[in-house]
């Protein structure tokens, strides 16, 4: 079983402290992870600590799994290179390994992420060609294709309309359970993580303010802790929970 655990994690830019003491449970694999909290939490640099590009005190604990089994994918991530989507996806696989001859088993893995992900219709698409949401999907398949035991995704879902959130959290939370690796991913709307994600990390000015199951974690108290808004949590007609937000809040929320 893979797992991951943070002891005391802080980071700073200059004299400026973005993360103090950020502390984990174990978090377990084979369901999806939410971090949430708003713009400038310290989201993006708690998942720079984790994949060792910027350095800070404590230490990332990981059980089943070792820092090369570790993919982070950036929220921006450029995609000008004169490559076909296959293209590009193949050297995700073969980076570091030199030489562009594929086995079998890795033409598999490259048809699977692009199957997966519903971009198998891109495959022979130039990367600048692509519409922001379709650039999304091949970096998360990109991400993906060496089937890593660790994942840390900042805001994969952030180009994508409703139903594509909804198919790529669906093959994500699949591939969760497929593989049993730990997915962290920073999502900012809280109803795809009520439906979708096990376990949610909240992050408030560089500081975790709860960590456990979606349900536990997402209260009203703490979400107006982390947005300033007031909200409920009702089931809907399915048994969903779902995350309303009330009065003039409703403008700005999330």
């Amino acid at each position: 079983m893979v797992s991951l655990s943070l002891d005391q994690i802080g980071a700073r830019y200059g004299r400026r402290t973005i993360l103090h003491d950020a502390t984990t449970p174990d978090i377990q694999g084979g369901v999806l992870t939410a971090l949430v909290g708003a713009n400038a939490a310290g989201k993006s640099t708690l998942f720079r600590r984790i994949a060792g590009q910027l350095r800070g005190t404590g230490a990332v604990r990981l059980t089943g799994a070792t820092k090369d089994d570790l993919r982070y994918m950036p929220q921006d991530t450029a995609m000008t290179a004169a490559l076909t989507v296959y293209e590009s996806i193949i050297l995700a696989l073969k980076q570091g390994a030199g030489g562009w001859r594929l086995s079998a088993s890795e033409l598999a893995a490259v048809d699977d992420v692009l199957h997966r992900f519903g971009i198998a219709h891109l495959a022979e698409h130039q990367l600048p060609e692509l519409s922001g949401g379709q650039r999304q999907s091949v970096s998360i398949a990109q991400t993906l294709v060496t089937r890593p035991k660790v994942v840390l995704m900042d805001e994969p879902t952030s180009a994508l309309d409703l139903y594509r959130q909804y198919e790529v959290l669906e093959a994500l939370r699949h591939y969760a359970a497929e593989t049993g690796a730990v997915m962290i991913l920073a999502l900012h709307d809280l109803n795809q993580v009520m439906r979708a994600c096990g376990t949610v990390i909240a992050l408030g000015e560089g500081r975790i303010l709860a960590s456990g199951p979606a349900l536990e974690v997402l209260t009203p108290a703490l979400i107006s802790q982390l947005y300033g808004i007031d909200s409920r949590v009702e089931r809907c007609s399915k048994g969903c929970p779902m995350i309303i937000v009330d009065g003039p809040s409703a403008a700005r929320a999330f």
